[in-house]
């Protein structure tokens, strides 16, 4: 069955929707369905998107594409809308440099059915549901009218309110009425309604995208949540003439980001003319406050209206419901939302390890089955189909409000939608299979084709049943993840990454293995699929322990498994497990090969490596001795200085040194290094702790944060470096120091990160195959955890732009890609890795490769660059993985001669 992915779209939700894309189009059973990306842009247009774009790390790291471009001073990225009135020529040239148009009327030609990743205003509203009624081509989710329904906050809480079901208390204000009225009445109208805190929500926006809480009394605070909520922004002049240049072109930035800021197009004062680009916005506000105290910046399809909300003091829930085979409501298990006192953002939302998700609810048994109940009921009379995710509290004195239904959900691999479905045993791909049938059986129900579905429908269910009898022999692939560093959370991501990309193959069989424990014994545990799903590394360790104290299953996951038991006998085949520690020695029972998803220590320090030799198993990565060198980024700065390649001036500094005199420490690297230079872990990545460091207060507080005795952080410190929510800083007995890598006068500078490649030849010789850098955009002072790894967030453009010219642009990559080569040799670095370093191009066109720093297990979460710069050489990310594999095999052959 041909199954159409409609992802990306016109909504601020798109870049989660593009990445949620990615995950139904990875997950999708290759056995039973062929997936059809059709790509949405923000101007409403189908795309057939050409494979390898799909493992860009945002669109728009492909969409528009550089040639559509126009000349930019800072080179700044952009969505389509902002290259203005395109017309149908430029708009079709900028489409086929990654796909094929696709007009409405061909769409029932390339696929059998419609799997909506959309979200927002133009995915979950019915438009595009009503489009694909039209043209006869049935869909993922609820139908029209529930779907109008269920992006409508207002209209929600106005039939929850006519019900008389549980809501928080709600007004709303209409934006002509808000700039008519006393603002400071208003405020104090809400708060004698409806109590502090406030809750300010976009009405028609999903992802917390334009919501505020308003915990005091501030009428400054007031006016400017509202102002979120609406997508404008007042900028006076005595805030922009405060700006340097840099600082106005990250507020720009900031403020035409589609999830915290306003977007584009923009308005200046209710003028007719619309602003697109940010240069042009940046312009036009310096020109406007010259003569002009303040200005209003006003999106043009921001919202008209505002709904506020009583804050809920209590536990905040998810819970996904489903239709079950009988096309009655089954609520899956609620999860609960434990965070500080900080909101449940964007970024809280999908990225892993900031908030923690515990499922169920932490409540006694007959108040989460009342959750659930509560839940099927509002299902049932909001008429959704399919399914759907609920929203809600339960407060300090037990009451239940329900909130904000969503008619779907974030499609990333941890998200509630995957998370909640594994408690009954389906994983991503038999979950997405589920949702393909019930959603057939939904619009026949509804007269969609009755006849041409229940053929579809037969069809498919032959396909399901004979998928639980094949007897294939698979490689069995271990997948060991976790660990016990900074990074243990993106090695989560990673290593469910390479799960699902080998439990969709033919060829190879996943096991998922976690690791815990301590530098002094490793712990192995092999994950059933509900455990391997835990939003993080602390989850999955939680979830063993639990385990290990012999504790059963929560009461209501076994109900719930029970009304679920016909959905997981016909697409799990088999019930869940407990985690279940394994040795070394059973390990190489259960697999034939292994697949290291670990990151840092231990991983890539040649200790587990050492370990998988002993049992003769084959592994990805570089072998022992190189992966003790590449692990420490002292040492390989200093093979790397030795063999005459460039790196940063580097030092050690030693918390010995620190506390027997901490004031001639800090003298003698303020000697060595002006400010400012870069401070780092030695042998820790995915940016923990990556600081510039400006001056001594902050070479002060990041030796007190990374020489701490306890684990929480240092407030006073920390507050001193800006660490963000969470953010992760390892303790250390010593720290590397580098001098900041800076132009230098050169006439191009950027910071790239390089992927290789390794095989044998027919002679047995090691070969090595460079691909094109990618490159990496920081908005800040180093590249953040975000950038790196939340979907929409990092901004890598590949290939690096190294010059216009696209001879020159080659020559470039060409000498870049040797040095890069060369590292590998001079490190002796085997499967693959990835390189980040500096670029300096001269006036005379003379190269300098700075070398930061080399990883050898480097991220494979689903969007890491890697995946990018492997798609321009021909790999799916399938492949890549296939090519590693296959190399540790030959290795692991290589070294052990035929008897």
């Amino acid at each position: 069955m041909k199954i159409g992915i409609f992802f990306g779209g016109t909504s601020r939700e798109r870049e989660i929707s593009f990445a949620g894309g990615r995950t139904v189009f990875d997950n999708l059973d290759k056995a039973l369905f062929q997936p059809v990306p059709i790509f949405v842009d923000s101007l409403g247009q189908f795309i057939l998107l050409d494979w390898q774009y799909i493992y860009k790390g945002t669109i728009r790291d492909f969409y528009p594409p550089v040639s559509a471009l126009p000349p930019s001073v800072h080179h700044l990225q952009v969505y389509i809308e902002s290259l203005g009135e395109l017309s149908a020529e430029e708009r079709a040239e900028a489409i086929a440099q990654v796909g094929r148009k696709v007009e409405a009327e061909q769409l029932p030609l390339l696929m059998d059915f419609a799997f909506l990743a959309l979200h927002g205003p133009g995915g979950e509203d019915g438009a595009i549901q009503g489009l694909l009624e039209w043209l006869g081509i049935p869909y993922s989710g609820s139908g029209i009218l529930p779907s109008a329904f269920g992006i409508d906050k207002i209209a929600q809480k106005n039939l929850l309110h006519a019900l008389g079901r549980p809501t928080p208390g709600f007004r709303v204000i209409k934006a002509e009425e808000w700039d008519s009225t006393d603002h400071a009445a208003t405020l104090a109208y809400l708060v004698r309604e409806l109590g502090l805190p406030l809750v300010l929500k976009a009405p028609r926006q999903g992802s917390s995208i334009g919501v505020s809480i308003l915990k005091t009394d501030d009428l400054a605070k007031f006016e400017a949540a509202i102002d979120k909520s609406l997508f404008r922004k007042t900028v006076t002049r005595a805030d922009w003439q405060r700006l340097g240049e840099q600082d106005r072109i990250a507020w720009v930035q900031h403020l035409t980001d589609i999830r915290e800021g306003i977007g584009l197009p923009v308005v200046i004062n209710d003028e007719t003319a619309p602003i697109y680009h940010p240069e042009a916005l940046l312009t036009a506000l310096t020109e406007a406050l010259e003569t002009a105290e303040a200005v209003l910046l006003t999106n043009v399809d921001g919202e008209t209206q505002v709904l506020v909300e009583s804050f809920v003091a209590g536990r905040e829930f998810s819970c996904i419901v489903v239709e079950d085979p009988n096309g009655l409501p089954l609520a899956l298990p609620p999860t609960e939302i434990v965070k500080g006192e900080e909101m449940f953002d964007y970024r809280s939302k999908y990225l892993p390890g900031l908030a923690r998700k515990i499922t169920p609810i932490d409540l006694p048994e007959a108040k989460i089955q009342e959750i659930r109940e509560a839940c099927e009921e509002m299902f049932r009379t909001f008429g959704f189909q399919v399914y759907a995710r609920l929203d809600g509290f339960v407060a300090h004195d037990g009451r239940l409000f329900l909130n904000d239904p969503n008619t779907t959900s974030g499609m990333l691999p941890a998200s509630f939608f995957f998370h909640q479905a594994a408690e009954i045993g389906l994983n991503p791909s038999q979950f997405l299979t589920y949702l393909i049938r019930t959603s057939l059986a939904a619009r026949r129900r509804a007269g969609l084709r009755p006849v041409k579905l229940a053929q579809l429908l037969d069809t498919l269910d032959t396909a399901v049943a004979g998928r639980q009898h094949e007897a294939t022999e698979r490689i069995r692939v271990a997948v060991i993840m976790g660990g016990y560093s900074s990074e243990r959370h993106i090695s989560v991501e990673s290593g469910r990454n390479i799960y699902e990309k080998l439990s969709s193959s033919a060829k190879y069989a996943p096991v998922p293995v976690f690791l815990t424990g301590s530098s002094d014994e490793h712990k192995l545990y092999v994950l059933p699929v509900n455990v391997m799903l835990k939003d993080n590394a602390d989850d999955i360790r939680e979830k063993i322990e639990h385990a290990e104290a012999g504790e059963a299953a929560h009461p209501i996951l076994e109900r719930i498994r029970r009304e679920a038991g016909d959905i997981t006998r016909t697409y799990a085949g088999q019930a869940l497990a407990q985690p279940r520690r394994i040795s070394f020695e059973e390990l190489a029972q259960l697999a034939d090969e292994v697949f290291i998803a670990l990151h840092g220590r231990p991983g890539e320090d040649g200790a587990l490596q050492q370990q998988l030799e002993q049992y003769g198993l084959p592994y990805n990565g570089s072998g022992v001795a190189s992966s003790s060198i590449t692990i420490n980024k002292f040492e390989t700065n200093k093979r790397l200085r030795e063999a005459g390649l460039r790196v940063a001036e580097h030092r050690m500094a030693n918390k010995l040194e620190w506390r027997a005199d901490a004031e001639s420490f800090y003298r003698s690297l303020e000697t060595q290094f002006p400010y400012p230079f870069i401070a780092k872990p030695a042998d820790d990545g995915c940016s923990s702790a990556v600081k510039k460091i400006k001056n001594r207060a902050e070479l002060e507080a990041f030796c007190r944060l990374i020489f701490r005795t306890e684990e929480d952080l240092l407030a006073g410190p920390a507050e001193v470096l800006n660490l963000g929510f969470k953010e992760e800083f390892p303790r250390k007995d010593a720290f590397l120091v580098e001098t900041l890598i800076s132009r230098d006068g050169a006439a191009h500078f950027l910071e790239i990160t390089g992927g290789l490649l390794t095989s044998y030849d027919e002679n047995g010789q090691l070969e090595i195959e460079v691909f094109e850098a990618s490159e990496a955009l920081a908005t800040g002072e180093v590249l953040s955890l975000e950038e790196k790894f939340l979907a929409g967030e990092g901004q890598n453009i590949t290939p690096a732009r190294y010059a216009p010219d696209p001879a020159e642009r080659q020559r470039i990559s060409n000498e870049v890609k040797a040095v890069l080569r060369r590292v590998a040799e001079v490190l002796d670095i085997q499967g693959y890795a990835r390189i980040d370093a500096f670029v300096r191009v001269r006036a005379g066109g003379e190269v300098e490769v700075l070398i930061i720093e080399v990883n050898s297990l480097p991220g494979m979460t689903p969007a890491t660059c890697i995946f990018h710069q492997t798609a321009l050489a021909g790999y799916t990310p399938y492949q890549f993985i296939d090519r590693i594999l296959e190399f540790g095999k030959a290795r692991t052959a290589k070294a052990v001669p035929a008897s």
